[in-house]
């Protein structure tokens, strides 16, 4: 269904550039995880510190950006934020070609990707919410879905064939050139983009910094939303390092079976999201993002068993088809509920503190692991997984431009 509905050249050519950059990170999935324990030799502790310290910092200094794109030209933002990523990616080759290549230039690489990704997040989404009718939204939030999905089956085994056949920076290089031609495919798009207005104050004012926040706390929609994918996220995330080193240690797997016990249980996200539109018209988006939010806190337990075989890919197919499925319901819903002059603002305070809670949770989980086990990690944030459905939203609520009687513009600003 959702195959068949023609939102126009222009989010062609955003969706064809959304593909070649997510082509390119399934390619390059787990690319530092791998570089950390084959090249630099790092241990549990390291391999999470790394993890957390690139989004703890990279969301620290993406802050002040989520008001600096709100009052800017989306398109350009975009632009110089793939731009960003494909120099800082391109470094790591650099330097393991030069025989220079450390932890702490993984780190600095890792914030600057990190921070680069919340502005290009922001920008992208306000740029979305303009350039599709309210009623297609949905549809294009499910269309990227399946492409991630879709990326990530095809992606980690590619990556990790070649890192055996060419190296272990090989992936890095493919991901920072998918960058640059997503930057030409944004350039693509063409048409002219006015330069928002402005209210109130000429400058950036410390309020400005909080007004994402201030939106999604007081919204009773968003709130308990935020928090539930704050803590599932978080605690998903925070498991995967650990998944790394207990698959490429201990359990002896190659980079190609890393990279396959990933993307195999993928093709669940591609039916997930494709499933998502045909199941919202028959039964509500409440009911089907309540659902998917319960089923995809039952799955994560199961990865603390994972072994060699089918089972512990059963478990992945699983948690990945609910995430599949949620993710583009939480994505429509965020864009419903939130005016077109604040939308940058708040996705970039969500991605901020999504990335914020990940890196904490990582690095708690990482010094829990190098304490315990990798196994006894994993089983506790599969245990605490299970009590987020409580965080989900028990009802159902108008979208904010509905409330407020704002309507979304048609494309001016955003292309």
């Amino acid at each position: 269904m959702t195959g068949r509905r023609a939102l126009g050249r222009r989010f062609g050519w955003l969706w064809a550039a959304y593909a070649v950059s997510a082509y390119g990170s399934g390619f390059g999935f787990g690319a530092f995880p791998v570089i950390a324990v084959l090249v630099l030799h790092c241990g549990p502790a390291q391999v999470a510190t790394l993890a957390a310290t690139g989004r703890a910092v990279g969301a620290l200094v993406a802050v002040p950006l989520g008001p600096w794109v709100e009052f800017r030209r989306k398109r350009p933002v975009m632009v110089a934020m793939d731009l960003t990523r494909f120099a800082a990616l391109m470094s790591v080759p650099a330097a393991f070609a030069l025989g220079r290549l450390s932890f702490a230039q993984l780190l600095l690489v890792s914030v600057v990707t990190a921070a680069a990704d919340i502005a290009f997040k922001a920008a992208s989404g306000a740029y979305l919410k303009a350039l599709v009718p309210p009623e297609d939204l949905l549809v294009a939030n499910s269309r990227f879905e399946s492409t991630t999905w879709t990326s990530t089956t095809v992606g980690p085994p590619l990556g990790g064939a070649a890192i055996g056949l060419f190296g272990p920076v090989t992936t890095v290089v493919a991901d920072a050139v998918s960058y640059l031609l997503s930057a030409l495919g944004i350039r693509a798009i063409g048409g002219t983009e006015l330069h928002p207005a402005r209210t109130g104050a000429a400058r950036l004012r410390a309020g400005d910094l909080l007004a994402g926040w201030r939106h999604i706390l007081t919204h009773p929609a968003l709130r308990p939303l935020f928090f539930n994918s704050i803590v599932v996220n978080g605690l998903i995330m925070a498991s995967q390092p650990l998944l790394a080193v207990l698959l490429l240690g201990p359990l002896g797997f190659a980079p190609w079976q890393y990279g396959l016990v990933f993307a195999a249980p993928c093709v669940g996200g591609l039916l997930g999201s494709r499933l998502a539109h045909g199941l919202v018209a028959r039964f509500g988006r409440h009911r089907v993002l309540r659902t998917a939010g319960v089923l995809r806190a039952c799955w994560p337990l199961g990865l603390a068993c994972v072994r060699p075989g089918v089972p512990g890919i059963v478990v992945q197919f699983g948690l990945v088809t609910c995430c599949g499925l949620f993710n583009p319901l939480l994505a429509t819903c965020r864009l419903d509920h939130t005016a077109p002059d604040r939308v940058a603002r708040t996705l970039a305070a969500w991605s901020v503190s999504s990335s914020a809670a990940i890196a904490a949770l990582t690095a708690l989980w990482g010094l829990l692991a190098t304490v315990t086990s990798p196994r006894t990690a994993i089983a506790a944030a599969g245990v605490l997984l299970l009590a987020t459905p409580l965080l989900l939203p028990r009802r159902e609520n108008a979208p904010q431009d509905e409330l407020t009687g704002a309507g979304v513009p048609d494309v001016v600003d955003r292309v």
